[in-house]
């Protein structure tokens, strides 16, 4: 069967074109640009990628070997379903198309694999990445998708006799529900995706019926009560910060010791492995791309783009200029104007414990044309205290506020959300040896 991948460098889609590939499916795909995972994607063997989604593309692709199913993002079916020329192309050759969600149901049905999800509005990555460190320490097969690069494994693997499928299982375009997992994890939940979730008890129901559509889950106890998840009888277990064990993490960073903590109960559950040896492994975790990545001496690179992400990365960050005696120093960009018109009030302390702060423009995705673009001095006047922050442009004035920073000796962590030309992608341009 030849797979066709549409927005096949999406960090969701790029992985289970991976694991199609090595399922035994002939891939191939396209995206609106290039970017460092499309290139990871070709050093892994799938070469068959067209930069640009035309109808000239996919047509010459399936002339050449017909396509039996296009899966697509969800980003492709907000941004244009109607006019989408590969779209528009397979529903004139009769060619399957669906989401991601499809393809992966059936690669687990064939291949008997269980599902364990790992779900939250924050955390989930790393969580994840967690996750399959500690079965591949273990030595259990395990096969996954983990939409991130790390130093252990590729983004997409598919293992002949494993039993579970590790999964980040994202509630944007309530991908999640599509699932019914053995075991759930739930990392953490705060209010997002708005355009989706119009209000937080849509978000919040979500969560309930993801969970409720679990075997097992497993949550931390405020969580759950801020799901409110009474009244449901299916397996649930509770975890407490305050759990004495949680001690025994020596991982930099607050919110970095709770995803471990939960990726320990998921493999224990699973495996049966003692918590006490998985605490060794966990230790030893060694991190993931754009999770407090280093990508010069000094300068850090971090997914953070909502308050809660941003707390979790402060506290590593802190944690780590407090060890070193360096100053603390953010360089910041929002991901989507959209989503700063629903959080904005809530950054409030988020970069407490950073001598100063530059906040770049959004980096901007799916927007709503009817909402006027806050500018950078506009949100930072939402915080408690904005003496330390300062609105700045990604130009060559901040490459150079950087680099005398770094020169000076200070830490500097640069917290991006989006893809394709972000700040992430300009500091490995700029940055990078």
């Amino acid at each position: 069967m030849h797979i066709y991948f549409s927005a096949i460098g999406g960090a969701g889609i790029g992985p289970l074109a991976q694991i199609a590939q090595q399922a035994g499916y002939t891939v191939s795909g396209s995206d609106k640009q290039d970017s460092q995972y499309i290139q990871y994607l070709r050093t892994h063997g799938i070469t068959n990628i067209h930069i640009g989604q035309t109808r000239e593309a996919i047509a010459a692709v399936h002339d050449a070997t017909p396509i039996d199913w296009l899966v697509y993002s969800s980003a492709v079916a907000l941004e244009h379903p109607e006019s989408s020329p590969e779209l528009q192309f397979c529903a004139e050759q009769d060619i399957k198309t669906s989401k991601r969600d499809e393809l992966l149901n059936q690669l687990l049905l064939e291949n008997d694999l269980k599902m364990v999800a790992i779900a939250g509005t924050h955390g989930k990555t790393t969580t994840t990445a967690m996750t399959v460190w500690l079965f591949k320490q273990l030595k259990a097969p395990i096969s996954y998708l983990l939409p991130a690069k790390t130093s252990f494994g590729d983004m997409g693997e598919y293992t002949v006799d494993s039993q579970y499928f590790v999964y980040e299982a994202d509630e944007f375009d309530r991908n999640f529900l599509a699932y019914e997992p053995a075991l759930s994890v739930i990392t953490g939940v705060s209010w997002d995706h708005h355009e989706i979730f119009p209000t937080r008890e849509e978000y919040q129901q979500a969560f309930r019926d993801f969970i409720n559509q679990s075997q097992c889950s497993l949550l931390w106890q405020d969580d759950a009560e801020y799901l409110g998840l009474e009244g449901l009888d299916n397996d649930i277990k509770l975890f407490s910060p305050d759990d004495e064990a949680l001690q025994r993490l020596t991982l930099k960073g607050l919110y970095n010791r709770h995803d471990a903590w939960l990726a320990m109960q998921a493999v224990h559950k699973i495996t049966g492995a003692k918590l006490n040896e998985l605490v060794e492994h966990v230790n030893r975790f060694p991190g993931l791309q754009r999770r407090m990545e280093q990508i010069a001496p000094n300068l850090f690179s971090d997914y953070a783009h909502t308050p809660e992400k941003i707390r979790g990365a402060m506290s590593v960050a802190r944690e780590m200029a407090d060890e070193s005696g360096q100053d603390l120093v953010v360089v910041y960009e929002p991901l989507t104007n959209r989503r700063q018109h629903y959080l904005k009030e809530e950054y409030k302390d988020c970069f407490d414990g950073a001598a100063r702060l530059y906040w770049i423009p959004s980096y901007l995705a799916r927007e709503d044309p009817a909402q006027p673009v806050l500018a950078p001095a506009e949100l930072i006047s939402y915080l408690s205290d904005s003496s330390f922050a300062v609105a700045a442009e990604r130009d060559e004035m901040l490459r150079t506020t950087i680099q005398n920073h770094l020169d000076a000796g200070d830490m500097v962590v640069c917290m991006a959300g989006g893809g394709g030309n972000s700040l992430d992608e300009w500091l490995r341009r700029e940055f990078a040896s």
